[in-house]
C-alpha cells in the first residue's frame, strides 16, 4: 500500500488541449484523453448544433470547455488575417464566445477559457492592435475567462493583470527560434510521427525547452500543450502519448 501511495504522490500531471467541433472525424475518440477542449464557435467552423454536441461530449468526460473564436472566415478556415475594422472584429469575437457560453450554461456548465484560432492567434502574438481587440472582447464578459496564448507573446504581456493567462505550446508543431510557429506553408510545419511528438512534448514539459528548427533549444515554460485534432493519426498519437507518460509517472489531467 505504501508503494502505491508513494507512486500516486509522486505522479505529475500534464494538461493537454485540443481544438474540437471543427468538423473533424476524431472528436469522440480524442475527448476521453484530453484535459480541455477549445470549441469552434462559428468563425472558422462550427454552428449551434456542433457546439452543443461537443459541449455534451466534453461533459461526459469531465473535460474543460473553452471557446475557440477566429476571424469570421470559414472560406479560409480562419488561417489568413482579415482586413476588417477593430469594431467588426470585436463584435464577431464577442458573438462567437457568447454563443458557446449560452449553450454551455443551458447544459448546466460554464466555459473556463478562450483560445483564439489560427491567424487570429498568430497575429495577437505579435501585433498589439489585434491583441487589444481580443483582450477587450474578453473584458466584456463578467466571468473571469482565462486566455490561452503563447509565452512571451504581445497579447500575454498586454493582458497581464487583467485576464488570467494560460501559456500554451504545441505538441505537434515545429518552432522558429523566435518562438513563432513554422509556417504551415512549409513541409516541416507539422510533427506527425508519434515518437517525434512525444520527444518534442516531453522536452517542453520536463525541461521547459523547445527544440527549434536550427536545433537550438529555446526556453519556453507552458501550462498547457495543444495537439491538433485534424492530424490524420491524432488518435494514435494521443494514445501513444498517454502510454509513454504513464511510463514516466505522468498523468494527463482530467483523464482516467
Amino acid at each position: 500500500m505504501n508503494r502505491i501511495n508513494n507512486y500516486l504522490n509522486n505522479m505529475k500531471e500534464i494538461h493537454i488541449n485540443c481544438d474540437l467541433g471543427e468538423g473533424g472525424d476524431f472528436d469522440a475518440d480524442l475527448m476521453p484523453h484530453i484535459s480541455a477542449c477549445n470549441i469552434a464557435c462559428g468563425g472558422h467552423a462550427g454552428n449551434l448544433e456542433t457546439m452543443q454536441k461537443t459541449i455534451k461530449l466534453a461533459m461526459e468526460h469531465g473535460v474543460e470547455i473553452g471557446a475557440h473564436p477566429s476571424y469570421p472566415d470559414k472560406e479560409n478556415f480562419g488561417r489568413k488575417p482579415m482586413d476588417i475594422s477593430a469594431q467588426e472584429l470585436q463584435r464577431s469575437i464577442v458573438a462567437q464566445i457568447l454563443s458557446l457560453k449560452q449553450l454551455a450554461e443551458a447544459e448546466g456548465v460554464k466555459i473556463t477559457h478562450v483560445k483564439p484560432h489560427g491567424a487570429l492567434y498568430n497575429e495577437a502574438a505579435k501585433d498589439e492592435k489585434t491583441a487589444k481587440i481580443i483582450i477587450d472582447s474578453l473584458l466584456e464578459f463578467d466571468q473571469n475567462l482565462a486566455l490561452f496564448c503563447p509565452p512571451k507573446s504581445v497579447i500575454s504581456k498586454l493582458a497581464k493583470g487583467d485576464i488570467p493567462i494560460v501559456f500554451e505550446a504545441f505538441a505537434d508543431r515545429n518552432y522558429e527560434p523566435n518562438l513563432s510557429l513554422v509556417s504551415r506553408s512549409k513541409p516541416n510545419a507539422l510533427i506527425t510521427h508519434k515518437k517525434a511528438v512525444f520527444e518534442h512534448l516531453f522536452l517542453m514539459f520536463s525541461e521547459g525547452k523547445i527544440n527549434c528548427e536550427n536545433t537550438e533549444k529555446v526556453s519556453c515554460k507552458a501550462d498547457t500543450f495543444c495537439l491538433h485534432s485534424d492530424t490524420p493519426n491524432s488518435v494514435e498519437i494521443i494514445t501513444f502519448l498517454k502510454q509513454k507518460f504513464a511510463e514516466h509517472n505522468i498523468k494527463i489531467k482530467n483523464t482516467k
